[in-house]
């Protein structure tokens, strides 16, 4: 790099990869050199498109060196500020700018955020079946027998596009997590994810329908918008908290931080604001005792700035992994013929400039976007409920 580098184009790539679209920005500049960027907003890939085309009127010249003031400028620069949309387009743009000051100066992103503190990046696995099955518990003993040290399921009506009815849900889940921890033994961690499909007098009865020491974890019970609602939960239970993944600032993290409510931040690079936010809300974590357990169910964009987040911050859990769930073909090597790979159940710390993953673009651009819903699901009784 010889002289001052300016952005000269910004495109918004909302493509399908595997069995959903992912949302990525590539940002260019005067000297060729260039970033990617992962937006979270999974299904709403459009309205994040037409924010990072808003954004690219008044960045292109600017100098994607200055990555703190280009954030606040994105951020600020508008009556509107904030919210799910925007921020994960600022995510994108964000995490694409890092990648080009780290390709910029010869250095890997973390380098950015203060060195690496750890060379592997622990993951957790996901069973990826019903627990109503004891097949789920069967996957499990799988994963352990690979060398995961933390595994994840998900209740049973998990995988319906229709009807899901919550108290039918929880028996089930409950009996079966109670026979998992007994065929696992005690020196594995177990969690679940409730997907926020529960009400919190459901959440506590689940809790309360779970031997004592089954669960180390249990993430997103019930919806986020009310810090209150879930410090009525942490009264019912003792259970840890695992939450925050659809937080897009600082700011919605900021009641459960302070207020002591949950343990690990589900913390989302792509919808959180990027690399700048997530720093934030790490060390404001670190302050209060709270560890990171970041949200990575996108592609190896993602999977890339996470892992160099998570070198870089003192207070760290376990980095979520789809390597287990080959079907969803998110990694797809076509597309991302460089991306982070496991190594047994842990991500190497690469030293390659900038994330380290490169993307087909020639590839993508020839890979149609397709509308994708998630189920819309409904009680029995016809009312809507979460998916």
């Amino acid at each position: 790099m010889t002289t001052k580098l300016k952005i000269t184009a910004i495109k918004p790539y909302p493509v399908w990869v595997g069995t959903r679209n992912q949302m990525l920005v590539k940002v260019e500049t005067d000297q060729g050199i260039f970033g990617w960027g992962e937006s979270g907003l999974s299904g709403r890939e459009k309205a994040v498109a037409g924010a990072v085309e808003h954004y690219r009127e008044f960045l292109i010249g600017c100098d994607p060196m200055q990555i703190g003031r280009i954030w606040q400028e994105v951020y600020r620069s508008q009556y509107f500020e904030g919210g799910r949309v925007l921020q994960a387009a600022i995510s994108a743009i964000d995490i694409a700018l890092h990648d080009i000051k780290g390709k910029a100066l010869g250095v890997p992103v973390y380098e950015l955020l203060g060195g690496k503190q750890r060379h592997r990046i622990p993951t957790f696995a996901s069973t990826g079946d019903e627990a109503e099955d004891d097949a789920a518990i069967e996957r499990a003993r799988e994963l352990r027998a690979q060398g995961w040290q933390a595994i994840r399921f998900f209740p049973a009506g998990q995988n319906s596009s229709d009807i899901f009815e919550p108290r039918q849900s929880i028996g089930a889940t409950a009996s079966l997590l109670n026979r998992a921890r007994e065929a696992l033994g005690d020196d594995v961690v177990l969690g679940i994810d409730y997907h926020h499909r529960l009400s919190v007098a459901e959440a506590a009865s689940f809790c309360n329908k779970l031997g004592r020491g089954v669960l180390d974890f249990i993430e997103e019970p019930i919806r986020d918008e009310t810090p209150e609602a879930y410090e009525s939960l942490r009264t019912m239970t003792d259970i840890p908290f695992a939450i925050g993944e659809e937080f897009a600032s600082k700011w919605q993290f900021l009641p459960y931080i302070e207020r002591g409510i949950h343990q690990f931040n589900r913390l989302d690079v792509c919808n959180v604001g990027g690399l700048t936010e997530a720093m934030k809300v790490a060390g404001w974590s670190e302050a209060h005792y709270v560890d990171l357990m970041p949200h990575n169910p996108l592609g190896p964009v993602c999977t890339a700035a996470t892992v160099h987040l998570a070198a870089a911050v003192p207070n760290f859990a376990w980095l979520e992994t789809r390597e287990p769930e080959t079907k969803l073909g998110f990694d797809n090597s076509d597309f991302f013929p460089v991306q982070p790979r496991l190594d047994g159940t842990d991500y190497p710390v690469v030293d390659l400039p900038g994330l380290g993953v490169e993307v087909n673009e020639e590839a993508i651009q020839a890979a149609s976007f397709r509308f994708w819903e998630a189920p819309h699901l409904k009680r029995r009784d016809g009312s809507v409920t979460n998916w």
